[in-house]
């Protein structure tokens, strides 16, 4: 598969299967590769990890350090939420070129551990290394308190979709900040979205809510919702049905849409990084302060359809 060809020609999903065929497993192992976290044995430990480069995941320019640490450390607790763990800890990963500021491996130091301080997980270790460019590594860990991990795969025909909150603020964020338009990034009507870019501000402990009300599948939006929605498809061997305006967005991302001249439903489906939780669940489950957008239907060739149409716009991928 990958003999002579690039990363990028190979693509991230391809590349994350192929890392799972060869990953060794013990009884230990509950769920290993290709859910959102593990899960291991004894006391159902979950682990995740996750990396941020600048450049590629944050501007220098655009966030201040302590921002940058707080936004990995909610990337990585969130697949621990999307497995129904609580977190309890984190170990905290940073490299950056000797020439850089130690203030600011200081001020992402910083802002990663008060962020899981405000989650209520301790950090529990890291490491430091010079690199040429800046980046933040963040291993989560959690614990299930006594529920089953649930796993991406568990959807059914007939269950419907919800997610725990609005989609679309960070990339209305981004879109603000790539403007470079002054008057729109001082516009207070905006600066919610804004902050969503720079450190969303999911509710992890939606993760533990939706285990216990019985959710079959659960995933956190990282990399948009359509993106999301192939995954659960795939893994569950089903096909879903989502209506866009069901999607929950916020004022904020619905003026910088308006501001910017864009759909804020595209952002919604597409942007990525408000880490809020898609789950399935069974008609009358679903947690209260989540909101429907649409059900789980028999397995098709195209499995996803927005408005009962294949989308238009596709999620963000890593390479």
């Amino acid at each position: 598969m990958t003999a002579n060809r690039t990363i990028g020609e190979v693509g991230e999903r391809a590349l994350l299967a192929e890392f799972a065929t060869s990953a060794a497993s013990t009884p230990d192992v509950v769920v290993g590769p290709g859910d959102d976290a593990a899960v291991i044995e004894p006391g159902a430990r979950v682990l995740s990890v996750d990396t941020a480069v600048a450049d590629r995941h944050f501007r220098l320019d655009w966030s201040s350090p302590e921002q940058i640490g707080a936004r990995a450390v909610v990337a990585a607790v969130a697949d621990i939420a999307a497995m129904g763990g609580r977190p309890t800890g984190v170990l905290i990963a940073l490299a950056a070129p000797t020439t850089a500021s130690a203030d600011l491996v200081v001020g992402i130091n910083r802002g990663a551990a008060g962020r899981a301080a405000d989650l209520g997980a301790a950090v529990l270790g890291g490491d430091l290394v010079a690199a040429s460019e800046v980046s933040v590594s963040i291993t989560a860990v959690g614990v299930l308190d006594g529920v089953a991990p649930v796993r991406l795969g568990g959807a059914r025909v007939g269950d419907v979709l919800a997610v725990s909150g609005p989609l679309g603020a960070s990339a209305a964020g981004y879109a603000v900040l790539a403007s470079g338009d002054r008057a729109l990034l001082d516009d207070p009507a905006l600066r919610a979205a804004v902050d969503a870019f720079r450190c969303p501000a999911p509710d992890p402990a939606q993760g533990p809510v939706a285990a216990r009300a019985g959710a079959h599948a659960l995933t956190d939006v990282s990399d948009g919702l359509v993106e999301e929605l192939g995954l659960l498809c795939a893994a569950s061997g089903v096909g879903v049905d989502v209506e866009a305006g069901a999607i929950p967005i916020t004022a904020a991302a619905a003026a910088a849409a308006d501001r910017l001249g864009d759909d804020p439903q595209r952002w919604a489906l597409a942007g990525g990084e408000d880490h809020e939780l898609l789950g399935a669940f069974a008609a009358g489950d679903v947690p209260p302060g989540w909101m429907v957008i649409g059900a789980v239907v028999a397995a098709r060739p195209d499995p996803v359809r927005i408005d009962g149409s294949p989308p238009r716009v596709r999620g963000w991928r890593s390479v």
